[in-house]
């Protein structure tokens, strides 16, 4: 990992607001530089997300190449490689067992700490933030600066004010606002002048449209609801030609809910339904139900003769279909295409579904959007508010599922804390 900043600066004040990941590696870098930190956060305890993010099994990071890694950035790929500099895939395994936290790469090359849990390792951070002289405030809501530029909280009913050599903001976007990301921010940066992108849904599920054209009812039929929702779709392969030429492939699985879809597979797609409904007003995909089954195999099977077997015993005894996948196959055919062998065996391989809409912000897994990082420098300080300093979710880029966002958090932490640092060592 990167070695800590050589030369101390005076003991100065450095606030962050925001005790998520971001705002907690920033804390960290800040007082290994040797100023007295104070982290603020509205709510009762810090990294409430983190935590919850954790409780299937706290994905650290990801486990591929470099190159591959900071490719799923997407347009903000060089920016954000640039603090993965700092602080990457392999430099956060280290830091993790810095804190004695183990961990191990899944069989999808995920990674993982030994224990699968969030808390662990919170505590053992908490722990030593608190022992190296790191205060923290909660219950403080931030509201923005007074007009001898102190800063303004709300604490206990009452409104505080706080003074500080340099300020780190890690605030969040606004998925999940019951665990504190509430961007709340967003008016009182806008009111300074600070650029802010439009805050979008990320790695999140999505309604159904029309199950099929000229169809008279959109999403899924109240039956498929009763007997489906919550359930996988697995193995699946999921496939997006969008109109505005980009593309997507990938197998993997998804979840039924009651409007519609959602799930890793979809997670991973998301940045591409989002911008292909916000352009074109819906984004149709096609799924493979049999994977591992060629075209050729699948049609040769559909058209086996049956006898007086039904449709659906037959695709049961001869390919497997049954249940959620049959169900699925009913949704987007009417009863004479469901009976043609042709039709049938095109659909398993190519089923449509059109996506109308993507679910609310607030039930997103994170937001694109925020802080544009044009308006910041390398050390991802904001042009127009010097010694104040930006990181996590709350700036503009988004990264799927899967290790990503969370790395990409922290290294913005680190980055943030660093220039901070340095910014005062220059004055």
């Amino acid at each position: 990992m990167p070695q800590s900043i050589a030369s101390p600066v005076p003991q100065r004040h450095a606030i962050v607001i925001g005790g998520g990941p971001a705002g907690l590696m920033a804390a960290e870098r800040l007082q290994a530089a040797g100023l007295q930190v104070d982290v603020y956060d509205a709510m009762p305890s810090v990294g409430r997300k983190f935590l919850l993010a954790g409780k299937g099994g706290l994905n650290l990071t990801h486990s591929e190449p470099e190159e591959q890694f900071n490719s799923r950035f997407a347009e903000r790929c060089e920016q954000v490689s640039a603090w993965l500099r700092h602080l990457d895939g392999p430099g956060l395994r280290r830091w993790a067992e810095g804190l004695g936290v183990e961990t191990f790469v899944g069989s999808s090359g995920r990674v993982f700490p030994v224990s699968m849990k969030a808390a662990p390792l919170l505590r053992a951070w908490l722990s030593r933030l608190r022992e190296s002289g790191v205060r923290f405030h909660m219950r403080h809501h931030w509201l923005g600066w007074n007009e001898a530029r102190e800063l303004r909280f709300a604490h206990g009913g009452e409104e505080i004010t706080v003074a500080a050599d340099v300020l780190v903001l890690a605030l969040g976007g606004a998925s999940w606002p019951q665990l504190g990301s509430n961007a709340g921010w967003v008016p009182v940066l806008a009111a300074r002048g600070v650029d802010i992108a439009g805050l979008r849904p990320a790695n999140c599920g999505f309604d159904l449209g029309l199950a099929r054209a000229g169809a008279g009812r959109a999403g899924w039929s109240p039956l498929f609801v009763e007997r489906f929702a919550g359930l996988p779709v697995k193995p699946v392969a999921l496939y997006l030609e969008g109109r505005s030429g980009r593309r997507f492939e990938r197998q993997g699985e998804f979840v039924i809910t009651a409007s519609g879809i959602e799930g890793s597979l979809i997670y991973a797609a998301s940045a591409l339904l989002r911008d292909e409904i916000e352009e074109f007003g819906e984004a149709l995909i096609h799924l493979d139900l049999l994977p591992d089954r060629s075209v050729d195999f699948v049609s040769a099977e559909v058209a086996r003769p049956r006898g007086s077997r039904s449709m659906s015993t037959h695709l049961k005894s001869r390919l497997g279909i049954e249940g959620l996948k049959a169900g699925l196959l009913h949704e987007v055919l009417s009863k004479e295409e469901y009976g043609d062998p042709m039709t049938l065996a095109a659909v398993l391989k190519r089923l449509p579904l059109r996506l109308a809409a993507p679910r609310p912000m607030a039930e997103a897994i994170s937001t694109a959007g925020g802080v544009r990082l044009e308006g910041m420098d390398g050390t991802l300080m904001l042009q127009q508010l010097p010694g104040v300093f930006c990181a996590g979710e709350m700036l503009d880029w988004e990264a799927p599922t899967g290790g990503y966002l969370l790395t990409a958090s922290m290294a913005s932490g680190w980055v943030a804390g660093e220039g901070a640092a340095a910014y005062l060592r220059q004055r």
